[in-house]
């Protein structure tokens, strides 16, 4: 029937060609053969396969081999079950054996590569055996292509160690390496053309991004084979924003909800998971960290991608190394953060070696004062720019540096709202810039006051020293006016703020130089200062009389200090508004001795105008006589002034 036996086979087991031609024409178009019956069972998995003897012998080593070492002359069935990608795989590859056409592909390739060499089809046993005719398809047709090339690195993964035995996943990642580095310069050459040609840029506008669309196909990778191509493409010079956004792409795709700019939406990436999808995540956070492009204040890793990482990074309790590099490279580039960036939830960081107990509060503050801290201690190595001075006022980095101020306030304002953080670490985050960085404290101020509306009980001692970190000279007129009703401070910063008000008042009136004279303002500030020391007195007198200790309650006492602080700021506006009316009277004034007018209408302005600073004296009780004293003293100062202007002007 044109069978051959084993006895034949096994006599002619080191021939190239020992079956009959006509055999195989005979069934060279037809699958499975039928006119002729089965002397062989291949079993590969769960499948079975009914074929001949002779056919598979004479392309196959390894079937060749099993059967000259058989025991039993008449071996019917043989086991198959390590053939690379299954039954599908032993199937073409037994078609190839039968001479049926087999149309290798890029689908396939991999698959056929992997089984011809297990199978032993080589050129040993057969001219142009199916191992020759997958390598020619490979070297003609997959290793050219970056995109032919990747497919088939994935197909790669489900044919493991066998893909790697025959050296195709680095053959594969090599010429991927090869071509997207000739690609990224073709892509910078046809660039340079098209500028020489003064061409606009809108027409290479797709050849900034050469890597985009092979970056995306190789996000489906497995980790290992992700890591190891983009380690290669890495080594050959990739461009950092490539790798960047290659990076990005496979992020996406395997972290999911990463880029979200959401304080918890990291949280909820590893809570809820079981252990192997925590375990796998981890792995991916840390080696998308590896691959990251080098350190620096100008790297092209987007601030939000960092954000997102390091949330992820403590979600799944990454290493200490890999959260480190995070924190370091967004104090690095901390001028491109914002608040949602550093907004770190406290249970995120619970499973990466902080113990439950030790957590205090929604948010992990101990992550934003390590990135203020690298972002403060930036030097100059390996930079061009001069590295970051931030001692000097006058740094060029100065711009930064109150950006970063911004950014701190705003924390504070968002972290105040929580009633379970300890007034230490807000404490000593409002403290940790230095004092240049802020040049108005408006922003420190407002977050101050909302953490001590919110946590009205912390210790006398905290509450001083977290408004000795407040400026009052560098708080703008409506935060002064705030400050100075705002009975949750401390009594000796509202004395401060109205003491610097004052002084800011009376450089204003002294720049102005033309609404008020150099001895009118002296005379008016000299009045102020004699009432806003004495107002001060009382509350210090009240205070420190010792009446508190003895007959007062640490309560009423308390009340009593924030009843002056009440009085004396009631003072100080009441000043304000008669100096603001005495400098309209004195402009008048002014005008109307510039004109050359009737004697009595002088007169008449210049007693109203004295009027208002008589009335402004009466205002203090009877039981300041000193204040009363040098209010008619400035009285007696002005009326000789007004004669002498008088006969000035009359001469």
């Amino acid at each position: 029937m044109g069978v051959a036996t084993v006895t034949e086979l096994k006599q002619s087991i080191s021939g190239k060609r020992t079956f009959r031609p006509s055999l195989i024409s005979r069934h060279a178009n037809e699958w499975p053969p039928t006119d002729v019956s089965s002397d062989l069972t291949v079993e590969v998995g769960t499948s079975s396969f009914a074929l001949h003897k002779f056919p598979l012998v004479s392309r196959s080593g390894k079937i060749r081999r099993l059967v000259a070492e058989a025991k039993d002359a008449k071996l019917a069935r043989l086991s198959l079950h390590g053939t690379p990608g299954g039954a599908p795989a032993f199937e073409l590859a037994a078609k190839f054996c039968y001479g049926v056409h087999v149309d290798v592909s890029v689908a396939n390739v991999a698959m056929l590569r992997c089984a011809a060499h297990y199978l032993q089809m080589t050129e040993d046993f057969s001219d142009k055996n199916l191992e020759l005719r997958a390598e020619a398809f490979l070297r003609d047709a997959v290793l050219p292509s970056i995109a032919s090339s990747v497919a088939v690195l994935r197909s790669c993964e489900a044919l493991l160690p066998a893909a790697e035995d025959v050296n195709l996943v680095a053959r594969l990642i090599a010429a991927i390496a090869n071509n997207v580095c000739k690609e990224q310069l073709t892509s910078g050459l046809s660039k340079l053309d098209q500028c020489a040609q003064l061409k606009p840029p809108a027409a290479f506008v797709e050849l900034d991004s050469p890597g985009d669309w092979w970056g995306k196909s190789v996000a489906g990778l497995g980790l290992d084979f992700f890591q190891r191509l983009l380690s290669a493409v890495k080594a050959k010079g990739l461009k950092q924003e490539t790798m960047t956004r290659i990076l990005i792409n496979y992020a996406q795709n395997s972290l999911h909800g990463l880029m979200a700019r959401d304080v918890h939406g990291a949280a909820k990436c590893g809570g809820g998971a079981d252990a192997d999808s925590i375990k796998k995540q981890r792995a991916v956070v840390e080696t998308i960290v590896s691959l990251l492009p080098a350190q620096s204040k100008k790297s092209p890793v987007p601030m939000a991608f960092l954000s997102g990482l390091l949330k992820t990074a403590m979600a799944v309790s990454a290493s200490s190394i890999c959260r480190a590099d995070l924190e370091k490279r967004i104090g690095m580039q901390l001028d491109q953060a914002i608040l949602e960036d550093i907004l770190i939830a406290a249970g995120a960081g619970a499973g990466a070696g902080t113990p439950a107990g030790q957590q205090h509060g929604l948010y992990d503050t101990d992550v934003v004062a390590r990135i203020f801290s690298v972002f403060l201690n930036l030097d100059d190595d390996n930079e061009e720019d001069g590295g970051f001075d931030y001692d000097s006022p006058r740094s060029p980095k100065q711009s930064l540096l109150v950006k970063a101020a911004k950014l701190l306030d705003s924390y504070l304002a968002e972290v105040a709202l929580d009633s379970n953080i300890l007034p230490s670490k807000f404490i000593s985050l409002a403290e940790l810039l230095p004092d240049h960085a802020r040049l108005v404290t408006d922003g420190l101020y407002r977050a101050v006051d909302i953490f001590l509306k919110v946590h009205p009980n912390i210790k006398e001692a905290e509450r001083y020293r977290l408004c000795k970190a407040i400026d009052c000279q560098r708080l703008t007129p409506d935060a002064c006016s705030h400050a100075a009703q705002n009975e949750r401070l401390p009594v000796q910063m509202a004395v401060q703020v109205l003491y610097f008000e004052q002084l800011r008042l009376r450089s204003a009136i002294q720049a102005g130089g033309g609404s008020m004279g150099g001895h009118d303002a002296a005379l008016f500030f000299g009045c102020a200062a004699a009432a806003s020391a004495s107002a001060q007195g009382s509350v210090n007198m009240r205070s420190g009389s010792g009446v508190g200790s003895g007959a007062m309650s640490p309560r009423d006492n308390y009340a009593s200090v924030r009843r002056e602080n009440r009085e004396l700021k009631l003072e100080v506006a009441r000043m304000r508004m008669r100096l603001t009316d005495l400098e309209k009277d004195h402009v008048s004034m002014k005008r109307e001795l510039v004109r050359v007018g009737p004697a009595n209408r002088l007169l008449r302005g210049f007693a109203r105008s004295l009027s208002r600073l008589n009335a402004l004296f009466r205002m203090r009780p009877a039981a300041e006589p000193g204040l009363q004293q040098l209010g008619a003293k400035a009285t007696a100062d002005a009326k000789v002034l007004f004669q002498r202007r008088r006969r000035h002007s009359i001469s």
